[in-house]
């Protein structure tokens, strides 16, 4: 299953929240630019495994790394994302997003005392799990037996990805006292919530001419802390972000509509085809021609 991204950073998630919510990739790194999931975030819970690389993390502004047998849980909303910067081949990164409401109805006794308390906590944005702690190596062997359930979806293999998931929750709150805590300063929250206004705004906006000014205005901040932000934040400008924004959504009008390179271009706000053309070489290393070719 492909990652999609809206306009905000935000994953789309493909998993019907009525049946069963949860969703379950693994070898995707090998279609993204750069091997680079960009930052995003969701208010799904996430667990990912690296198996056989070294994966670099951005969480919010932390940049942590995740060894070869090691497994990270992402809290809800949390922004991340992720790359792999080092060896030949792609790690398959297997990784497990679903909604809290898998593990209990919200409503419930066990959803309120367990499962919200891990939720709410601002300094929990992330939990890495170990091989040398006990505990933690059962995490990351719970984690496997769910990978390996999605994969080959035995009779009931619902029921035992949720049994897993349940049991990893559990040990995380018994052990929560244990765990490192990553407290955010007032500055860091009111980056991240700056970020995401104007990350809103491109998305109402990507299609028509904007300027930096705008995507400032529309955090009421000033053009230079709208770069500081960007710059802090993802590593690029405000106006390299909605050229990387109006790239996603051309690469995915290539790869699922018949629509002209013309249209598409108008579309995403580009003021040519050749415009969009030379960007999306420079961005995916080959033509909107050759891509759409490649994704039939």
């Amino acid at each position: 299953m492909p990652l999609v991204l809206n306009h905000q950073m935000r994953e789309q998630m493909e998993h019907d929240e009525t049946s069963f919510p949860l969703s379950y990739f693994d070898n995707e790194l090998p279609m993204l630019p750069d091997r680079l999931v960009p930052v995003h975030w969701h208010p799904e819970l996430e667990f990912v495994r690296a198996i056989s690389n070294e994966l670099r993390f951005q969480i919010g502004m932390e940049h942590l790394l995740l060894h070869a047998g090691e497994s990270i849980f992402i809290n809800s909303n949390t922004l991340h994302g992720i790359q792999q910067r080092e060896g030949k081949d792609c790690d398959a990164m297997p990784n497990i997003v679903f909604s809290p409401s898998l593990l209990a109805p919200e409503c419930s006794l066990v959803y309120q005392k367990y499962i919200l308390p891990i939720l709410r906590c601002d300094e929990l944005p992330y939990v890495i799990f170990h091989s040398e702690d006990t505990w933690q190596a059962e995490v990351n062997r719970l984690l496997l037996n769910a990978f390996e359930s999605m994969q080959r979806q035995d009779p009931c293999y619902e029921m035992a990805v949720q049994r897993n998931l349940n049991r990893i929750f559990e040990l995380l709150f018994l052990n929560s006292g244990k765990l490192p805590r990553h407290p955010m300063t007032r500055f860091q929250l009111a980056m991240q919530i700056r970020i995401q206004q104007m990350q809103t705004f491109i998305s109402a906006h990507y299609a028509e001419p904007i300027s930096l000014s705008d995507i400032a205005a529309s955090a009421n901040i000033s053009r230079s802390e709208a770069n500081r932000c960007y710059n802090s934040y993802l590593g690029v400008s405000p106006m390299e972000a909605l050229l990387r924004h109006r790239l996603c959504v051309a690469q995915k009008l290539l790869a699922e509509t018949n629509l002209t390179l013309r249209e598409i271009s108008s579309m995403c706000g580009f003021s040519s085809e050749s415009y969009l053309s030379r960007c999306f070489r420079k961005m995916y290393g080959c033509a909107p021609g050759s891509f759409r070719s490649m994704r039939k």
